[in-house]
């Protein structure tokens, strides 16, 4: 029995990718041998272009050197559920609080949220170790209402899932895929078809209420949203349903919308889920929390019980800071048209994460360790704090100082002092609603460490991963939990504009982690983040600067025709390096899609959108960061809008694949890269006898502004679509302006 006990609950598994190490290395060779043909060539290569693409080249090389140490080792997590249980009786498990957050009832329908949270209320794990906080920043009486009108679903849903074993315990994902399963099961049939007929009437109550201007009668429970608007109401918290203890089969659920003013900053999704953590501290101060997305729902029943391998074990006791559930999404466009279904990337950057340091807090999907959210360091001696003092950097702290950390709620510092001493708390305590108010309130966190030591951290629209790097420097590590079935399912942007806009708010939110005191590099100059994480972390928050010089990149070879120049070489041996490095990289990322499952069309969607995102989204990303440092403006908080797709989606929907623009000046970029790219191309027909003499620009030249163009075909499209798929008139001639522009300067050097 002491042999069992010692075994470790999970183990890392080091995963070989040879091929892509062979190819990864391949490559950083070829750029360095472009670099040294730039250097050491001689004549009449050392023009304006030459040095720009030499310039552009070294930071190629830079950005692939962190990909190639964030890739070199990836890992994965096996964990031991018999292990677990051998160790851990279900009455001794520990709580956990499940933290579920929206923002707008439009663009994130409240069904989706209903779904997430009937999938979490139906876990297999104790459900008196449970408690469910919704966090709604739409204050939507219609996301309340349907609240309630899941929790009465909830009472039948729960017991029906857990008696018959149920995989997938979202319903519309669960009437659409498993029907067929159970049917030869006694009783089945009859409690299948009563679970399909009261989803159905759920479903139909919420989008009824949708459809009216009033969803409900301000009578009663609702009584609370009469006056609100969204940015501007007191805090509304609301018990939709107690837990009664070990015989209750139902989770406690808590529906909470902070209070909010047109005084105050509120810190988006930050912001939210701090107030999340004060309440349930309050309330059930659970050592563990899971935070979701509400588009987020559980694929995997016993996904708790995998994170608690990680989580309770030994080692991972000390050291780990988080579990890090992948995402995947369940409405994938054919052939992942936008780019936007992650599944090589995570493979291979999120799995060579997990192989260093470990895997960055991707914000929903993640099950944290409370204290430390709490500011707790790793290997800190708590046990010796006594009752009237709390604990937070590695020495005691008086009673006044902890309330200077987490504020001025006693109720709240005494349950934070429970949590960093380790000792138990009483499960089914009763919420003081004015205690809670008062944390939830806007002043609550002034003068004290919230949203800078303790908690999510502020200053980043990507606040997840700032946060998870704040963990990372103070020595925590993290791990990847990706059991089979895989843990969470998700919907994602199911076109264009909602791609390029997470994208944007991605680049931003993380270029503004790059430019504070946050950055990484002084994470491990003055913190305990290690080197090879720290170059995984400059590759994943420079998103927004390597659109400067790939846009640069990309009108070089336009403006080598327009000048009849050359940045690469024509004749000489030398121009196979950049022929065979093209080559090589695109055979490496094709086999690593290959290898992930995908097919060739769907390998160049995501190449093409590469370009696209890069040059459109990251780019007017990086100028809302620069603005934000000139202090001239400050960063918008872009919710996308999810969609709740059914499994069997044929394909119908006349979006699909296609592109959708609007006036946004996210487009702006791309059409006048392409009215660029399309003049060079007219201009180097009327040129081809100086190709052919070896004069000025070449074939390769050509080629690459041919390239740009393919990747740009959809923009191509859009200049002859019509209505929603057609470029808006305002951004063409926009476009045109700066395309003419771009061409006078370039005649203008050559006059010169």
């Amino acid at each position: 029995m002491v042999k069992q006990n010692s075994l470790p609950l999970y183990e890392k598994i080091w995963i070989k990718h040879t091929f892509s190490r062979v190819m990864d290395s391949f490559i950083l060779l070829l750029l360095l041998l472009l670099l040294g043909y730039r250097v050491s060539s001689h004549g009449n290569h050392h023009t304006f272009p030459w040095f720009l693409a030499f310039l552009c080249e070294s930071w190629f090389t830079i950005t692939w050197i962190t990909t190639m140490t964030t890739k070199w080792t990836p890992a994965r997590t096996n964990t031991f559920l018999d292990r677990l249980s051998r160790r851990i009786s279900e009455v001794k498990l520990p709580a956990l609080d499940l933290f579920v957050t929206t923002a707008d009832p439009v663009l994130e329908p409240p069904i989706i949220t209903v779904n997430t949270v009937l999938s979490l209320l139906a876990l297999d794990y104790p459900s008196n170790k449970l408690a469910c906080y919704v966090s709604d920043d739409g204050c939507s009486r219609l996301t309340f209402y349907a609240l309630q009108e899941a929790t009465k679903f909830a009472e039948f849903w729960v017991p029906f899932c857990k008696k018959y074993n149920v995989q997938c315990r979202a319903p519309f994902r669960y009437f659409c895929d498993e029907a067929a399963d159970y049917k030869d099961l006694p009783g089945f049939k009859h409690d299948w078809l009563k679970m399909k007929e009261g989803y159905e009437q759920l479903s139909s109550r919420i989008e009824n209420a949708a459809e009216k201007s009033v969803p409900c009668q301000l009578m009663g429970e609702f009584d609370v949203f009469s006056q609100t608007e969204v940015k501007d109401h007191p805090t509304i918290i609301k018990v939709i349903r107690e837990n009664k203890g070990l015989s209750d089969t139902m989770p406690r659920i808590v529906y909470v919308s902070r209070e909010k003013s047109s005084k105050h900053s509120h810190h988006h999704k930050a912001g939210a889920m701090n107030v999340l953590t004060r309440i349930s501290g309050l309330m059930t101060n659970a050592p563990f929390i899971l935070n979701l997305d509400c588009d987020m729902y559980v694929n995997n029943p016993k996904i708790v019980l995998h994170a608690l391998c990680i989580l309770l074990d030994s080692k991972g006791e000390k050291e780990v800071a988080f579990a890090q559930c992948p995402q995947r999404f369940y409405d994938a466009v054919k052939d992942d048209a936008y780019g936007n279904q992650l599944v090589a990337l995570p493979m291979y950057i999120g799995g060579g994460f997990a192989g260093l340091q470990g895997i960055i807090y991707a914000g929903t999907n993640c099950f944290h360790r409370r204290k430390v959210i709490y500011g707790l360091s790793p290997n800190q001696d708590i046990q010796n704090a006594n009752k009237d003092h709390g604990f937070t950097k590695g020495t005691l702290l008086s009673e006044k100082e902890t309330v200077q950390i987490f504020g001025t709620s006693k109720g709240f510092v005494a349950s934070a002092t429970h949590i960093l001493k380790g000792t138990t708390f009483d499960l089914y305590k009763s919420l003081d609603l004015e205690d809670a108010a008062k944390v939830a309130s806007c002043d609550y966190e002034y003068n004290t460490a919230w949203g800078k030591q303790v908690g999510w951290l502020y200053g980043s629209t990507s606040e997840d991963v700032l946060t998870g790097l704040k963990f990372h420097t103070k020595g925590w590590r993290s791990e990847l939990c990706s059991p089979d079935p895989i843990a969470f399912m998700g919907c994602s942007p199911q076109d264009n504009l909602g791609q390029m806009a997470q994208h944007k708010r991605w680049s931003s939110g993380l270029f503004d982690i790059f430019l504070s005191k946050h950055c990484p590099i002084f994470g491990t100059l003055f913190g305990k983040l290690q080197f090879r994480e720290c170059l995984a972390y400059i590759w994943i928050t420079n998103w927004a600067l390597r659109s400067l010089p790939e846009i640069c990149y990309a009108l070089l070879p336009a403006y080598c025709i327009i000048t009849n120049s050359s940045f690469l070489p024509n004749k000489e041996l030398g121009m196979w390096i950049p022929a065979t490095l093209f080559a090589v990289y695109n055979i490496s990322t094709l086999s690593e899609h290959i290898k992930s499952g995908l097919s060739f069309r769907t390998w160049w969607n995501n190449q093409r959108m590469g370009r696209i995102t890069t040059m459109n989204s990251c780019f007017l990303g990086f100028l809302a960061i620069i603005l934000k440092q000139l202090r001239i403006s400050d960063t918008v908080f872009e919710i996308t809008k999810k969609e709740q797709l059914p499994s069997n989606d044929d394909g119908s929907n006349e979006n699909v694949g296609r592109f959708i623009f609007n006036e946004s000046l996210i487009f702006l970029p791309g059409t006048t890269i392409l009215f660029v790219q399309l003049t060079a191309l007219f201009m180097s027909c009327l040129g081809w006898k100086l190709i052919k003499n070896g004069e000025g620009f070449g074939v390769g030249e050509v080629f690459c502004s041919a390239y740009v163009v393919l990747c740009y075909l959809p923009f191509l499209k859009g200049l002859f679509g019509k209505g929603k798929y057609g470029i808006p008139f305002s951004t063409i001639w926009k476009s045109m302006v700066l395309a003419f522009l771009f061409v006078h300067i370039c005649s203008g050097t050559v006059s010169n």
